[in-house]
């Protein structure tokens, strides 16, 4: 089953692409880009890239830490 959802706010946008009968590297990733705007820190884009096990790690550090 495919899976695919996208999040946007005024500087990031968050990708999840999940598909759970596949087996190879890059079908399950979670992806955080900037998006440009000018006189910002943001210059072009750049993109984190992460599997989806690295981002539930991710959550649960956040999780702990900012609460």
């Amino acid at each position: 089953m495919n899976y695919s959802k996208t999040k946007s706010t005024k500087r990031f946008a968050y990708t999840v692409n999940r598909n759970d009968t596949a087996k190879q590297a890059g079908s399950n990733v979670v992806t955080i880009a900037t998006l440009p705007q000018e006189g910002q820190y943001s210059i072009g884009q750049t993109s984190l890239t992460m599997t989806v096990r690295e981002a539930k790690a991710l959550n649960r550090f956040l999780n702990e830490t900012l609460s």
